[in-house]
């Protein structure tokens, strides 16, 4: 297994550089990453702080800076100590301010801004967390969307997802052998999506999990006869709902997130 050290700079909260470097990551399943983080750099005394950090522990460097002068502060400190350094922003920003024909603001964080948008995503992920796992079944009404699935197919992480989107989104277990809520069965508002997954994965993944809380004994949870009888019987009542449904089994929670805005911009739009 090949280890790298790697730096992300940002002058606000790194987010951005999260979001990328998990993207690229996930293309090298061999690879074990020291992230060292640096937020807030925004004058030359912190950049120097940050190439001091560098040269004791060389690495890659990816960064997302506005300022150009810090910016050409960090890419020739880095060039001097013979470490590749990638600038996500700036390229991109030069070119879009020349097809706009516009000098851009090179204001830090703006993408964080308090507007709107910000609040609404906010309130999103308060609904998502109080409408985990069927709690607060009174309002699922006024949920986007609603995940419908067994144990472990990741319904909370996706929710959670969808809330950084802005979708307020809830998530029901299905449980064998036991009626979905009516609340949810009356639901009209929401769309309403049954997520799925492979037996043999799922039985996995929740032997993982079982090992994790320090529980070693068999059940049906992870009995590969009884988990595929229990797939089969949600996959059953969710079609029975004419529910869209998504096996999750091979898709990231980014993929299964995208899929689920694009049915829920198809239905806003009447093409569903």
């Amino acid at each position: 297994m090949t280890s790298i050290v790697l730096h992300k700079i940002s002058d606000s909260t790194g987010q951005t550089l999260d979001v990328v470097s998990r993207a690229c990551l996930a293309q090298f399943s061999d690879v074990r990453v020291t992230e060292k983080r640096w937020t807030l750099v925004r004058d030359r005394e912190q950049v120097n702080k940050v190439l001091d950090g560098i040269r004791a522990l060389p690495g890659f460097v990816i960064f997302t800076v506005v300022d150009d002068e810090l910016s050409e502060q960090l890419l020739l400190g880095c060039k001097q100590l013979k470490v590749p350094c990638i600038d996500l922003l700036n390229p991109v920003l030069s070119q879009m301010g020349n097809y706009l024909g516009l000098v851009r603001d090179s204001r830090p964080g703006s993408q964080h801004v308090m507007d709107g948008d910000y609040y609404s995503k906010i309130d999103a992920l308060h609904y998502v967390l109080a409408h985990d796992e069927g709690q607060s079944l009174s309002d699922l009404h006024e949920a986007d969307v609603v995940l419908v699935g067994v144990s472990r197919t990741a319904k909370t992480p996706t929710s959670i997802y969808l809330a950084n989107c802005g979708f307020k989104t809830a998530n029901v277990p299905f449980v064998p052998g036991m009626k979905l809520p009516q609340e949810l069965l009356d639901a009209q508002r929401p769309l309403i999506i049954g997520v799925t997954k492979e037996p043999t994965r799922l039985v996995q993944v929740r032997l993982q999990r079982l090992t994790l809380q320090g529980h070693s004994e068999e059940t049906e949870y992870t009995d590969l006869e009884a988990v595929t009888l229990e797939i089969n019987e949600a996959r059953e009542v969710c079609e029975a709902q004419e529910w869209p449904i998504i096996d999750v089994t091979e898709k990231s929670v980014e993929e299964t997130a995208d899929i689920i805005v694009h049915l829920y911009n198809a239905r806003i739009d009447g093409t569903t």
